[in-house]
């Protein structure tokens, strides 16, 4: 019996622990955006044992620092890249380089959607690895870095595949392609549809099934289609667009497959990737769950209006619509209501959820509507009354109660709400 509550003492300390709100002015990582993007893919290479590896690193302009130059404006930064083996314990190979922007217009320098793209390429075995890749700007000094598993893939069987590339652009010169790869992944622009690059590699000339399928983040099949390709032995270049209205906001994976006389699969591959259109915060995966998630900022008829959209499109137009009548600065691309409205949702979801969504819960409630409060009271384990919080806010001269009536972390607010206190609307 005393070890069954000590257990139990132990489970509410985790939850009090996890559940804390953030104070006031303190930094919150729910506010970091990518500094840069990375991409690592496998190529068949013909005159090498190894695998060709080709990485882009992806560097947004807004993430380096410019300098007024003889050349306009310049940044410069630093990259490399380190292989480690599966364990970390050696560093297999590691390559650096320098990169220098120059823009004539100052405003170009400060425009999320412009970037420098860069690419290298390694020969390594097939086998896991661990890659690192770190950007350091060498005006501010300030380095960021991304490590990840990447597994090399051996192109050994009779019939294989590639890793797929995403296509930004793509310029044609007589028979001869050339393509921008979309690193960060992001394909909202891409309105007649997603194109994609791969390679298909045989021993032999031969006509093959190609099946595409495309899944969401529930792993629901959004989009499937089967073609036919002809390829010819050793590589095949296969540009191929794939068509589909279905991609709304949200994650994605695509799944690309070779099949053979009985629709088996021989290879696959697959690339994930996400549809956020421009401004909205990257929290923001759902279209329908970020609608339903203006509650606190909508009244129930503007919501109701743009539930009732007749399609997507429109629905996603009327969505658009209302934050911009919220936007305090319509002239920049930063929307800062909108930005801070679903980084509240996301830090919400992350501490307050128990059986409920925290942004559903009372105390994620308040934190939507109020921000961050300047003090926090807890009293956890009060012997004479059931575990309850103190929400101050200071400049408001106002304070929340909030007590957790189950002893499982489910805060009810016991404080009234004024009209004042939905100032948003």
């Amino acid at each position: 019996m005393k070890n069954i509550i000590t257990i139990i003492l132990l489970l509410l300390v985790f939850r009090s622990l996890n559940a804390q709100v953030e104070i006031a002015d303190q930094p919150d990582e729910t506010r970091s955006l990518p500094k840069f993007y990375q991409d690592f893919l496998n190529f068949y290479a013909s005159d090498s044992s190894a695998t060709r590896v080709d990485a882009f690193i992806q560097v947004p302009y807004n993430q380096i620092q410019f300098v007024k130059s003889d050349k306009g404006f310049t940044a410069s930064y630093t990259v490399t890249i380190s292989v480690f083996n599966e364990d970390r314990a050696k560093l297999i190979v590691e390559k650096t380089w320098n990169e220098e922007v120059n823009e004539i217009d100052f405003e170009q320098t400060n425009s999320q959607n412009n970037y420098n793209l860069s690419l290298k390429s390694f020969y390594l075995e097939p086998g896991n690895y661990i890659i690192r890749s770190s950007v350091e700007d060498k005006e501010s000094r300030k380095e960021f870095s991304i490590e990840k598993p990447f597994i090399v893939k051996s192109f050994k069987q009779l019939a294989a595949i590639s890793d797929i590339i995403l296509i930004s652009k793509m310029t044609e010169s007589g028979e001869a392609k050339k393509i921008l790869p979309n690193v960060s992944g992001n394909v909202a622009t891409q309105k007649e549809g997603v194109p994609v690059f791969f390679e298909a590699y045989s021993d032999s000339a031969r006509d093959i099934r190609i099946q595409y399928i495309i899944t969401n983040d529930k792993h629901d099949v959004v989009f499937q289609s089967n073609g036919s390709e002809h390829i010819d032995s050793g590589k095949t270049q296969i540009f191929h667009t794939i068509k589909d209205s279905s991609i709304s906001l949200g994650n994605y994976l695509l799944t690309v497959s070779l099949l053979n006389d009985q629709e088996e699969v021989i290879s696959s591959t697959n690339k994930s990737f996400f549809s956020r259109w421009n401004g909205v915060p990257l929290t923001v995966k759902d279209l329908d769950q970020a609608i339903e998630q203006l509650v606190y900022i909508a009244s129930q008829s503007q919501v109701d209006y743009i539930k009732d959209a007749k399609s997507k499109e429109e629905k996603t137009k009327r969505y658009m619509e209302f934050w911009k009548k919220k936007d305090p600065s319509p002239s920049t691309e930063e929307n800062e209501v909108f930005d801070e409205y679903y980084r509240r949702i996301e830090y919400a979801n992350q501490h307050f959820s128990h059986y409920t969504k925290g942004w559903k819960t009372d105390r994620g409630m308040v934190f939507i509507l109020l921000g961050a409060p300047n003090n926090v009271d807890r009293h956890p384990f009060d012997v004479d009354s059931k575990p309850f919080e103190i929400w101050q806010y200071y400049e408001m001269n106002r304070q929340f109660v909030f007590v957790d009536e189950t002893g499982f972390g489910d805060y009810r607010l016991t404080t009234p709400l004024y009209g004042d206190d939905y100032r948003y609307r």
